[in-house]
């Protein structure tokens, strides 16, 4: 969960850096706009075991950071570093899967399985 908390806080960063910055081009600050918080949004959702998953939504942000500063054409060095670490580093984070402490359901093909979760707990538990 660590970093998802840290890919959280690198999309709040994202979010504030255009102020920061000192960026005027509307094209790379509406860019930072919708991709910190979508990438703060996926972070936050997958804090959970049950949304884990959903940390590997934020890989193709990450990629689209990187190559963002040749695609929307930057112009300032300090913004072409901000993405590019930026991008890097949301890329690495998202592959950081966290501690899995329990499990969840088994979904439909649970009812197939031979010995499925839900049968297994169920010949644990006793009968009353």
């Amino acid at each position: 969960m660590w970093a998802q908390v840290i890919n959280a806080l690198l999309g709040i960063w994202l979010t504030a850096s255009p102020a920061i910055l000192g960026i005027e081009d509307k094209t790379i600050s509406n860019n930072a706009h919708i991709v910190g918080p979508v990438v703060a949004s996926f972070a936050i959702i997958a804090w959970w075991e049950a949304t884990r998953v959903v940390r590997l939504y934020n890989i193709p942000l990450g990629f689209w950071l990187l190559l963002a500063p040749w695609v929307l054409g930057y112009d300032q060095m300090s913004v072409i570093i901000n993405d590019m670490v930026i991008g890097a580093a949301i890329v690495w984070l998202s592959f950081v899967k966290g501690n899995i402490e329990g499990t969840y359901g088994g979904g439909w093909s649970a009812i197939w399985k031979k010995d499925a979760l839900h049968t297994i707990e169920a010949r644990r538990t006793p009968r009353v």
